[in-house]
């Protein structure tokens, strides 16, 4: 989808969805709706058993949104969301200080480098199979407003008060979306109901949020939050609104800037309204180009001792980190041979071994990361 068939309103609570729970006409309930609770309260807190590490603890704050650490002195967050070498980005409750920033013309990512370091960083998601994985998603925004009914039937709710409380939510990535210059790839996440009874939409507020998806069963961030489908109007008395729709029927959507610049929505079967995420997967490059450019303490050199046959190679590791550990026998245009891949950083020194080289030449060694 494009900006030309569907307008996207940037700058996004969560909020959930579970049907069966709603009550008509309840103003301002929780952010995420379930079954069991309309708390306001309910998952304002780190999700637990599966989804234990699942993102909430990379989570900090930026201005009135969240960013996520993803180097010992980096952090991620959308880059619309604005803010300055001045503010302070609080992480675990600690203030760290930002240095300078990176942009690119290619998305809408912003990577703020800060003075302090870290104490842990989100791995990122680099698998390019995103559709139809299960996520977890992060966000600070509204409460979830009074509902949105359309020829009798609630078709979503509209956004209610904005309270800044960070929220978490679940849904699946229904596909991959790119919306053109300046924006690139999306993860296009839908409010359709077949996500569990945590599934969630976003509102004014969440911009900047992590979504998390596991890849070898570790949660890595994989989306930026980005922006929504809106806004809307009713065919009644053309009243504008922005809500979280699990069916667009009925209604009209702006497509653009101008007054005429609006779609009515029709259909045989339901048409839920979507949240877009700048998608990590494909702008690793230039992330990479970012966080790494500076080795630091976070790619050491390493040390090598022979052992009988065997030369063994250490280093100080960072946790969050994964490795891989080369050798050659040239060192100016020679082959590099990794010998040791995914090796896993855990804050200590790591020792791996380069077996039965011990009398042969002259070898060199090095660092890189494999993930």
């Amino acid at each position: 989808m494009n900006r030309g068939k569907d307008q996207l309103r940037r700058g996004l609570a969560v909020v959930g969805l579970c049907v069966s729970s709603v009550v008509i006409g309840a103003p301002h309930a929780g952010a995420v709706i379930f079954q069991s609770t309309g708390d306001p309260g309910y998952n304002t807190s780190a999700p637990a058993g599966a989804l234990t590490n699942s993102g909430w603890q990379y989570q900090g704050l930026w201005l009135n949104f969240l960013g996520t650490p993803i180097a010992p002195q980096y952090f991620i967050t959308a880059n619309h969301v604005g803010g300055t070498t001045n503010d302070l980005f609080l992480f675990n409750g600690r203030p760290y200080h930002p240095v300078a920033a990176f942009k690119t013309f290619d998305s809408d990512l912003a990577i703020w480098r800060v003075q302090e370091t870290f104490p842990s960083y989100a791995r990122l998601y680099s698998s390019s199979e995103e559709t139809n994985q299960h996520l977890v998603v992060f966000g600070r925004g509204t409460q979830r407003g009074a509902p949105v009914v359309v020829g009798g039937e609630t078709n979503g709710w509209f956004w209610g008060a904005p309270d800044g409380v960070q929220r978490w939510g679940e849904n699946d990535v229904a596909a991959i979306t790119n919306l053109g210059v300046g924006v690139g790839d999306m993860l296009r996440v839908i409010f359709d109901g077949n996500g569990g009874s945590n599934e969630c939409h976003l509102s004014d507020g969440d911009s900047g949020g992590g979504v998390f998806i596991q890849e070898d069963g570790v949660w890595k961030l994989a989306g930026i939050n980005h922006g929504v489908d809106g806004e809307f109007s009713n065919a009644v008395d053309a009243t504008v609104f922005t809500g979280a729709l699990t069916d667009r029927r009925g209604l009209f959507q702006q497509t653009g800037s101008g007054p005429s610049d609006w779609i009515s929505i029709n259909g045989v079967l339901p048409i839920p309204s979507a949240f877009y995420s700048t998608r990590i997967s494909a702008n690793l490059d230039w992330i990479y180009s970012v966080i790494d450019f500076n080795l630091g303490r976070d790619l050491p050199t390493p040390t090598t001792l022979r052992i009988g046959s065997n030369v063994l190679v250490s280093f100080v590791s960072t946790t969050n980190r994964v490795y891989f550990v080369q050798q050659t026998t040239n060192a100016v245009d020679g082959e590099w041979i990794t010998f040791a891949n995914n090796v896993p950083g855990t804050g200590g020194s790591i020792t791996v071994v380069d077996p039965n080289v011990a009398s042969s030449p002259t070898r060199y060694y090095r660092l890189g990361f494999a993930q």
